[in-house]
């Protein structure tokens, strides 16, 4: 069994966070890229479930640019047998269509059983990947994974629901995606970083991928403005002299919000 977990390089959460007002899109030098969270424990369910399992190989890919590789020999210190690196400067800026396009190019030249996601992203959030995925490769597709359970020829894991859990399950091959309630990933020991220096990875570009490099081949969403965010303005300090809350009354309906 191929299993194929999808990992994205995105800026530390706990650094320093920037917009380029020249590009629209975050300042990678602003901060120090790290595989994201959500991707990791993604990662960390293939790869127990490969420990326990007999022929089950894991393989992390991921779009990204050009100095993302030091994430992905995380991931293969983690325990997964290879990465994939979908790097080209004409992908700089993509959207979700294009990016979805391109990652289920390399997943069909790749092969795979069942494709493993983080739920969304810590930098886009946008959440729609493996949804877009699934419609390009035909797929079946199960979201927002609390728990999995992977057998040879299904995939099955529960997700909460406003009145308590739904379980649910999808034959292979399939796509799913996992929350946040994953289980924390492992620390790569010493033994996992050394031995991933020597792990395939494999770079691939656009033509490698047989993917139109042209940007009107699809539907583009395109950006017409970028600003950076104003300041917050310092609030109002009010000081109880017996009339407090009727000034806070006031201070609130003066901006309709009661």
């Amino acid at each position: 069994m191929k299993i194929v977990v999808l990992v994205k390089p995105v800026p530390d959460t706990y650094g320093e966070r920037a917009l380029s007002l020249e590009t629209g899109l975050a300042d990678r030098a602003a901060s120090e890229t790290v595989l994201d969270e959500i991707t990791e424990r993604a990662l960390e369910a293939a790869i127990k479930h490969a420990e326990s399992t007999e022929g089950v190989e894991v393989v992390a890919l991921t779009m990204a640019p050009g100095d993302a590789q030091a994430s992905l020999r995380k991931a293969l210190a983690m325990g997964a047998a290879s990465a994939v690196h979908v790097a080209d400067e004409r992908l700089a800026g993509a959207d979700y269509v294009r990016t979805a396009e391109v990652l289920a190019a390399a997943l069909r030249r790749m092969g795979f059983d069942l494709i493993v996601t983080g739920n969304g992203s810590t930098d886009g959030t946008g959440g729609v990947i493996p949804a877009m995925l699934a419609e390009l490769l035909e797929l079946p597709l199960a979201t927002r994974l609390e728990t999995m359970e992977i057998t040879a020829d299904a995939v099955r894991g529960t997700r909460a629901t406003d009145g308590g859990a739904m379980t649910v399950a999808a034959p292979l091959p399939a796509i799913v995606s996992v929350t946040e309630t994953f289980p924390d990933p492992r620390f790569p020991a010493l033994r996992g970083i050394m031995g991933a220096k020597k792990k395939p990875l494999e770079v691939l570009t656009l033509d490698d991928l047989e993917v139109d490099a042209d940007e009107t081949a699809a539907p583009r969403s395109i950006m017409t403005a970028v600003a950076q965010r104003p300041p917050r303005a310092a609030g109002e300090i009010i000081t109880d002299e017996g009339d407090a809350a009727e000034r806070i009354v006031a201070f609130l309906a003066d901006r309709r919000l009661v």
